[in-house]
């Protein structure tokens, strides 16, 4: 795969963390965005799954429903009641 080489602007004070901290993993600045931009990637599709995934699940009765469901509910009970 071909590497591509852009430029950014960073603040000083942030560019001097991320400098101290390449330092210290021994690793190049260029290393150290690159892990921190795959991880914010991936931990950016996680969370659109978990979004989606709850989406998914976000189907609660309306109000109407559940009275609906409640009467069902009651009815269910009287027929039933006794045969127990």
């Amino acid at each position: 795969m071909a590497n591509v080489k852009t430029a950014i602007s960073l603040q000083q004070s942030l560019f001097e963390r991320v400098d101290a901290l390449a330092q210290e993993l021994q690793i190049s600045r260029s290393r150290l965005f690159v892990l921190a931009v795959e991880e914010f990637i991936q931990r950016y599709q996680s969370q659109k799954l978990l979004d989606a995934i709850n989406d998914a699940y976000d189907d609660l009765p309306d109000p109407e429903e559940q009275a609906v469901r409640h009467k069902m509910r009651q009815r269910h009970r009287q027929l039933v009641e006794g045969q127990w």
